[in-house]
């Protein structure tokens, strides 16, 4: 591991904002159609704001390995867009009313036009990837979008059920982490490099978004309502086990179990209240597995890096994992 010094969270900003600000307006234009719904669904979303993490990772890979040309503008969009569309259709499905303390926009606009607005990103998404010429972006692309919606056709078989750890990881990986992957793998082929660097990069990407999802889900259960922007415990609510959920299922006593399983069957906290299921959590220290875990996939994201020619950019990618684990929202 180099010893170079971490970055911080200033550091990254500064670095970043100029190339972040033409993403943003990239994104803006490449979320104009001629039908008027489509555009200010687009625009809503956009809005919305959101850390902007992939297309900041994009960038780092691209800028880490050497590149500086304009294609990594278009192509930090394209991750973003692929992004809001999967947040639109999650939803849809979820049945989602708030998204970052706002209407969720299936509840300003309603489903059917929702969920094609959402189809309508994905493909110009596409479009705009297609303008590269480049095979390995399209197939990185494809290969991304079924693994997604594999991973939410997955969870929505599992809805309910006391899910094990390994299934946890295969859907977290297809929902989140897969994007973060394919971010950073873009980054490298911009940058002209691959089998080994890109792997690493991926590696990276691919750790980072496990850690991602997990501290997202810890926050679920933990946060307030104000912090998320939605409501706590969604996750129970909607009936999917999530990690320290899973571990207390396997640690705790039957009746405990039971307990789980009543709110995840009945997707409502009714006949179990959120406090009693937070309790049996900390009892079995099944908070601190989950953020243990997280923070053993950043230290594996930190890594991957070793091969990473030491510079401002990599000192960011040093940066991100301790951002991811200790965010609040």
């Amino acid at each position: 591991m180099s010893t170079l010094a971490i970055a911080t969270a200033k550091e990254v900003f500064d670095l970043l904002h100029d190339d972040l600000l033409a993403i943003e307006r990239e994104f803006g234009s490449q979320s104009v159609s001629s039908v008027a719904a489509i555009t200010e669904i687009s625009e809503y979303l956009r809005d919305g704001g959101g850390k902007r993490i992939r297309p900041s990772l994009l960038l780092l890979s691209a800028k880490s390995q050497g590149y500086s040309g304009e294609a990594m503008i278009r192509l930090g969009a394209v991750v973003e867009m692929v992004h809001t569309a999967t947040l639109v259709h999650d939803d849809i499905i979820d049945a989602a009313e708030t998204r970052r303390g706002r209407p969720s926009a299936n509840t300003a606009w309603g489903n059917s036009k929702c969920v094609l607005a959402g189809d309508w990103l994905y493909m110009q998404a596409f479009r705009t990837a297609l303008d590269e010429r480049n095979f390995r972006i399209l197939d990185l692309l494809i290969g991304l979008t079924q693994q997604m919606v594999e991973g939410e056709l997955l969870q929505m078989e599992k809805l309910g059920s006391a899910i094990g750890e390994d299934d946890y990881n295969s859907l977290i990986y297809r929902k989140t982490a897969c994007l973060f992957e394919v971010s950073m793998r873009l980054g490298s082929v911009l940058a002209g490099v691959n089998g080994r660097a890109e792997d690493a990069m991926g590696e990276y990407g691919r750790a980072l978004g496990m850690a991602f999802q997990i501290v997202d889900d810890v926050l679920d259960l933990t946060a307030t309502e104000e912090t998320l922007g939605k409501p706590v415990a969604s996750d129970l609510r909607e009936g999917k086990a999530t990690l320290a959920v899973i571990h207390a299922l396997e640690n705790g006593s039957p009746v405990e179990r039971e307990a789980i399983q009543t709110v995840l069957s009945a997707r409502n906290f009714d006949l179990v209240t959120h406090p009693e299921i937070m309790s049996i959590l900390h009892r079995h220290g099944s908070v601190d597995y989950a953020m243990n875990m997280a923070f053993q996939y950043a230290e594996t994201a930190r890594s991957s890096l070793t091969g990473v020619v030491d510079s401002e950019f990599k000192r960011a990618l040093l940066w991100v994992p301790d951002f991811v684990v200790a965010r609040e929202k």
